[in-house]
């Protein structure tokens, strides 16, 4: 009696390490998301009509020459923020903008800064973190206008 319930928990078992080995090689598990490629690039449609000077800022800081692909890199956004917008003083009524975003490897020292208002700048940022919040760090970001 013992073995016929034997039996098939040790198929069962056997079964279970099988998977768990062959997801262990393959690197990715059911649901997971994977790790982005170094040349892989996310190609974002940010809303223009919904933040006009968001997009136009972008815009304009593309043109200059500022990079179009934002590399997620969360971990240093505070440091970025804070050397980008060293030396540009606030201005009453207005947020600085600046792109390359903080929350880019791109960013930090010589970003393109604009004042805009505080609605459109704010509204931009929640809309773009939104957007981003499942991507993983090193995911590269292209930001795209129609």
């Amino acid at each position: 009696m013992k073995s016929k319930k034997f039996i098939p928990s040790l198929i069962i078992t056997v079964l279970l390490l099988i998977a768990a080995y062959w997801f262990e090689q393959n690197g990715n598990l059911p649901g997971s998301q994977p790790a982005a490629e170094e040349t892989d690039v996310v190609q974002l449609r940010f809303p223009s009509e919904r933040f006009p000077e968001t997009a136009r800022h972008i815009q304009e800081a593309i043109r200059s020459g500022e990079s179009s692909i934002c590399t997620i890199d969360r971990q240093e956004a505070d440091e970025n923020r804070k050397e980008s917008l060293k030396g540009v003083p606030t201005k009453k009524g207005y947020d600085r903008d600046e792109w390359p975003m903080a929350m880019c490897e791109e960013g930090g020292s010589g970003a393109d800064i604009e004042y805009i208002t505080p609605s459109d700048n704010r509204g931009a940022g929640s809309w773009v973190g939104n957007q981003l919040e499942g991507l993983p760090d090193g995911t590269r970001v292209e930001f795209m206008f129609k």
